[in-house]
């Protein structure tokens, strides 16, 4: 194989993954050079397994020359059954609408906040989740919900790390974070105020299989409203319960 392409413990597969692997919601466009870098191939292997991908159509080629994710991998991801934004779109669309706010859904994805669709509200505030984001789970109100019912150890190890501190109001002291976490299952939600963006507070609820109070908790629902406006945030309780009731109804097997 050319370049690099011998790497030892590295399999084709790999290496494929990897050049993908490289594309984020913060890297959604890149130059040869950083393909290389971010999915840890020698330079050579990167420049055939891209020209690859993007003969393919899974990489396309900008103006620039740098590269994008391409449309034949959106298109294999629309057969994906029972998709979480299919599912939870005409959910969220409602909130939103009777909201007039920024509401999202995120599911837990190891030691972060997955957001997995997003509505844009009317007099929505600017906020850091976007469809494919990433951000930490102590910091947002849905990754405090999915935190605090993940199992025990999980929290211990989750908890035992360096905690990111993106404004001087996000919590990171492990106390009491914890003893946040045990509040928000006794009661069922999650606030933050600017913890994560200053000018901007959230509530989240969890969305159970099934539905209901019993199901387990496989996402998240929150809405993102102006600091200036928390106080507003307890009358939006109802409307939040019943989309995360109507999307629990909805999950399937392996959503």
């Amino acid at each position: 194989m050319a370049g690099g392409a011998r790497q030892p413990g590295r399999s084709v597969t790999s290496r494929v993954l990897a050049v993908l692997g490289a594309f984020d919601a913060d890297h959604a466009e890149l130059p040869l050079t950083a393909v290389a870098e971010r999915s840890g191939l020698p330079l050579s292997t990167a420049h055939r397994l891209v020209a690859e991908l993007t003969a393919w159509g899974a990489l396309t080629r900008t103006a620039g020359g740098s590269y994008r994710v391409g449309l034949r991998l959106w298109e294999l991801g629309q057969l994906a059954p029972g998709s979480w934004r299919e599912l939870a779109h005409p959910w969220l669309q409602e909130l939103s609408a009777a909201t007039r706010e920024n509401v999202h859904l995120a599911v837990c994805d190891g030691t972060e906040v997955l957001y997995v669709e997003k509505v844009h509200g009317r007099r929505a505030v600017p906020i850091a989740s976007r469809v494919g984001g990433r951000l930490p789970l102590h910091t947002t109100g849905v990754g405090k919900v999915l935190l605090a019912w993940r199992g025990a150890e999980f929290v211990h190890t989750y908890l035992a790390r360096e905690l990111e501190r993106p404004t001087p109001y996000a919590l990171t002291e492990p106390g009491r974070l914890h003893r946040e976490l045990e509040e928000v299952r006794r009661r069922g939600w999650a606030s933050t105020a600017e913890e994560m963006t200053l000018g901007s507070c959230s509530l989240a609820v969890p969305v159970r299989r099934g539905g209901g109070a019993s199901g387990r908790v496989v996402a998240a629902v929150g809405v993102v409203v102006a600091a200036s406006r928390t106080q507003e945030l307890p009358r939006l309780l109802p409307a939040l319960l019943r989309t995360a009731e109507g999307i629990g109804r909805g999950v399937a097997g392996g959503a």
